[in-house]
């Protein structure tokens, strides 16, 4: 069963225009992130901490 009902989420920025996306939905405290082509297994949840880490990550190239 797919946990992320009451989510909205979108296709994130970074992700490629071909079959290999993941979809980001922004939580309260943080984001959750999916894979669009296992969407019924659910999705995984990152703190705000974790969730700037990663983009700054991303954003600097370090990724």
């Amino acid at each position: 069963m797919d946990s992320s009902a009451g989510l909205t989420f979108r296709k994130s920025s970074y992700s490629s225009t071909n079959q290999d996306c993941v979809e980001v939905a922004g939580l309260l405290n943080g984001a959750a992130v999916r894979d669009t082509q296992n969407r019924p297994l659910g999705h995984i949840e990152f703190g705000d901490t974790e969730w700037c880490a990663l983009l700054g990550a991303i954003r600097t190239g370090h990724l």
